[in-house]
């Protein structure tokens, strides 16, 4: 730890040529230095370097100035590399999640997103408000817009759908959502997403949160399962 000595007493050549862009860094405001610090402590060391190689031999860096600029370079080097620690082990925990979730590929998810309907029947889980003498199932296509709206029992049993409109007609594969519409003496008391079980075809990482590509190209998070049941 000899710097501070060495400093104090060193002399330039006047024949020396500092470097221009490490020149300019010595001689920035104390103001500027703390910003440059806070985005690039290796553009803090040049500046701490410049200011021990070109300082002016009759008027040397203060000791104690010199100490606090490398304490305050190593606080920032300090928290840079946890910084770096931390991004490590996100990245460790995010490959950890999808080789778990990788286990799901092949079961069936329960979700309230739109499904993609092959041809074969979907299990729809209707369940009526508490109180409702009536209830509808409302499918709705991937534009939005009802494409069935049939009367279904009031229970909690799920329901078989074949993919056909109010007549019977075959809607086609597609995608399709479900709704269920309560009513009571003839007045709508509420309208709740219907979920249904789609095949999961894909782990991936949704902006670092893991997640479920299912049948067809829709994709949800993880964390948003409610339900997970062996393939039909």
């Amino acid at each position: 730890m000899g710097l501070a000595p060495t400093l104090t007493g060193a002399g330039v050549s006047p024949t020396a040529q500092p470097d221009p862009a490490i020149a300019t860094a010595a001689t920035l405001p104390s103001s500027e230095a703390s910003t440059v610090l806070s985005s690039d402590f290796e553009t803090f060391l040049k500046m701490l370097t410049a200011q021990a190689k070109y300082q002016d031999p009759l008027e040397p860096i203060d000791s104690s100035e010199y100490a606090a600029q490398l304490a305050q370079f190593s606080m920032v080097e300090q928290q840079v590399l946890a910084n770096d620690r931390l991004a490590e082990m996100t990245a460790q925990m995010t490959v950890s999640n999808m080789t778990q979730i990788a286990a799901l590929i092949g079961m069936e998810a329960r979700t309230t997103q739109a499904v993609y309907y092959t041809g074969d029947a979907l299990t729809v889980d209707t369940k009526p408000a508490t109180g409702a003498d009536e209830a509808h199932l409302i499918v709705k296509n991937k534009d939005g817009f009802v494409v069935e709206r049939s009367q279904i029992p009031i229970s909690d049993e799920p329901i078989q759908w074949t993919g056909r409109d109010e007549n019977g007609a075959p809607l086609g594969n597609g995608f399709y959502k479900f709704e269920v519409e309560s009513s009571a003496r003839g007045e709508v008391i509420s309208t709740l997403p219907a979920s249904t079980f789609a095949r999961i075809t894909e782990a991936r990482s949704l902006d670092g949160a893991p997640s479920l590509v299912l049948q067809g190209g829709t994709e949800i998070l993880a964390a948003s399962l409610t339900g997970l049941r062996a393939p039909t």
